[in-house]
């Protein structure tokens, strides 16, 4: 069983930063993706970012350029730094392990204003 719990969402204006924390109960070590998903209201819930344990990075077109994910297996987290925040990128952030079973932290909510 594997608990995942975000941290760093809140409000911030259109082209600011917000910095999101993933901390797993387990070890990541042995997830071999982690991600970032999001979803606002009314919307499909829609792939951000995943990272392999290999350190390969995938990203959604919206966000290229933008976001950067990271992982620390020594510390059992996932990151995820968001630069150059727009309106549209509000939405309740996820993040998502894979070791063959599927976990899923509860989100942190992302605002950015106009």
């Amino acid at each position: 069983q594997v608990q995942l719990v975000e941290s760093g969402g809140g409000l911030v204006q259109a082209g600011g930063s917000l910095n999101l924390s993933c901390a797993a109960s387990g070890t990541i070590y042995s997830m071999r993706v982690m991600g970032w998903y999001r979803q606002a209201p009314g919307q499909q819930r829609e792939l951000v970012a995943t990272i392999t344990s290999g350190r390969t990075t995938n990203y959604a077109d919206s966000v290229k350029g933008r976001f950067t994910i990271a992982r620390d297996n020594a510390k059992n987290t996932v990151y995820l730094q968001m630069n150059s925040l727009k309106p549209e990128d509000t939405a309740v952030y996820y993040c998502r392990a894979d070791r063959g079973l599927i976990y899923w932290g509860a989100g942190t909510l992302v605002t950015v204003s106009s």
